[in-house]
Formats: C-alpha cells, structure tokens, sequence
C-alpha cells in the first residue's frame, strides 16, 4: 500500500491518469463526454432496459418516442457528469462558485445564523457530486455530507479526497448519530442524499413516487426529530450544460411538521412530492440508471 495515498501500488499509474485528466479544460473533456455517450447507449447499451423502465413507469402519459428522447438526453447528461466529477478532482474554488449558484441561500443563512445546524435532503439530480463542494466554498459555514463507503479502496480513496478537496468534511453513514451527537450545538448544514432504496429488511416508509410505490430512508428524518433540526429541501436544476441552479425549500423549521402531509413520516412524505415536481421539470437529469424500484410493497394480508 501506498501510505499517503491508502491505495495499493499497482492502482497508483491509474491515480496519476486520473489526476492527469482533471486538469484537462472540461469544455476538452466534454469532447470526452460525447464519445463517451455514444459507446455506452449505442455499443454497450449499458444498463438500457432498466433505464427505459423506469421512465416507462414514471411517465406513463408519455409516448415511446418521447421515452427514447429522454433515454438519450438521460444518457448524454450522465456522461456528463461522469466528467464533471473527474474535473472536480482539480476545480478551483472560483470556477465551481461560476458554475454553481444558489437562487435563495438566504433561506439557508438565516437559520445557521440562528445557530442551529440544518438537514438538507438531497437527490441524484444535475450533478449531485458538485453540490457539497459549492456549498463549501459559498457558504461561510461548515458544509458537510454523510456518505457510504466505496467497496473499492482506490476509488474509495479517489472520491475521498476529490469531495474534501474544497473543504467539505465527510461523515460515514454508520458515524452519523455519533456525529451528531459530538457536534449536535455547531452551526453547519449536513447535506444527505435521501432518495436511494433502503434494503428491504429496513424499508420504513413507503409512498406513491413517480407513479409507483416507493420506499424512502427516514434517516434524516428521525434525526432532524431528535434533535430539532430544520430540514430543507435541495432542488438542483442544470441551466446548460456544466452550469447548475440550486434552490432551497423548507420542509420543517425543527418545530413544526409540514402542513400538506400526512402519515408517520410527513417530512420524508414532504422530501418525495419536492422531488417528483423538481424531476417533471428536468426528467432527463434524473439518475435513471439505479434499480430504484427494485422492491416491492407489502400487500395488506
């Protein structure tokens, strides 16, 4: 192992590529971005079924033209992103504020300054991996992120210090009550992204999502219950290509739950409807690709 690195000495010509290719201008690596798109959807056809599946299920109302137009403006964004995420490993912190814009960070502002940390749920929209990032470079305060450890070592390291690069700090999924518990009174946002699938044995919550049932993790939730934390909504909207608008929206001030739900997780039910309307507006810059309805519901016996 390489010990300032903490990845295995035959990956180590791999990292230097890598780190290599960041430096590349990205209106070079978008040239990337376009091959790239062209052998995943027409010549490795990568992941295809399920992503014409999901959009088949979620739009309904759409006609199969329609479907395969955004199956490719899907995959053309996705390829994106995929560069994106390797120019980050090098973006300066002037470029990422030009890129990245928050309409209404006042809303956001407003109750760090009151000197409580806030929950910001978030989704695999635009480009997930720049958010935290911005966030650290714009806000003034601690931005931080829960996450879940790569099986791989090397890119498990590789995203490690791509993400902390501009000063974000993260926090493993499994530390996160510790966390909070350890910093509970620290003015910070604690960004996490909470429309992944829960592994069926701990499937907590269900609801009607993208015209199908759906499970949601309540994690943030049930944290931002125990500690009376405001929790805010992350609408991400790309404005052209490399270029993304952001928006928060508040889905509890940690003292009262929201008005338009019901159920026994109202802000996780609240978190689900923002998505959905922020995902009609872009449906292309969805994550498609993830099995994201890979469960089912229960039947009532």
């Amino acid at each position: 192992m390489i010990k300032k690195l903490n990845i295995p000495v035959l990956y180590f010509p791999l990292w230097l590529l890598l780190k290599g290719l960041s430096l590349v201008p990205l209106r070079v690596l978008y040239l990337f971005s376009d091959f790239l798109y062209l052998l995943i959807y027409y010549v490795i056809g990568y992941r295809k079924k399920v992503v014409l599946q999901n959009l088949r299920n979620s739009f309904p109302e759409k006609s199969e033209q329609e479907i395969q137009k955004t199956a490719k403006a899907f995959y053309r964004h996705f390829c994106d992103v995929v560069v994106e995420i390797l120019k980050l490993r090098s973006m300066r912190s002037k470029e990422m504020r030009r890129r990245i814009v928050f309409t209404n960070q006042e809303v956001l502002d407003d109750f760090v300054q009151q000197g409580t940390p806030v929950i910001t749920m978030g989704s695999h929209s635009g480009n997930w991996e720049w958010v935290l990032s911005a966030g650290a470079v714009q806000f003034g305060f601690p931005a931080e992120g829960v996450y879940k450890p790569l099986h791989n070592a090397f890119f498990e390291e590789f995203m490690l210090q791509t993400r902390r690069r501009l000063g974000a700090r993260l926090i493993k999924m499994k530390d996160t009550m510790r966390d909070f518990v350890r910093n509970r009174k620290v003015p910070r946002v604690i960004a996490m992204l909470s429309d992944q699938t829960p592994p069926y044995g701990e499937i907590q919550f269900w609801t009607t999502f993208m015209n199908q049932d759906t499970p949601f993790f309540v994690g943030a939730e049930k944290l931002a219950d125990s500690f009376g934390y405001p929790v805010l909504f992350l609408d991400v909207q790309r404005i052209k290509r490399g270029h993304y608008q952001l928006r928060f929206e508040v889905l509890t001030d940690g003292k009262t739950k929201p008005a338009t739900t019901e159920g026994q997780y109202p802000v996780t039910e609240a978190f689900a409807q923002a998505l959905e309307r922020s995902i009609k507006q872009s449906p292309a810059d969805y994550l498609w690709s993830h099995r994201r309805w890979k469960h089912k519901r229960p039947t009532a016996n």
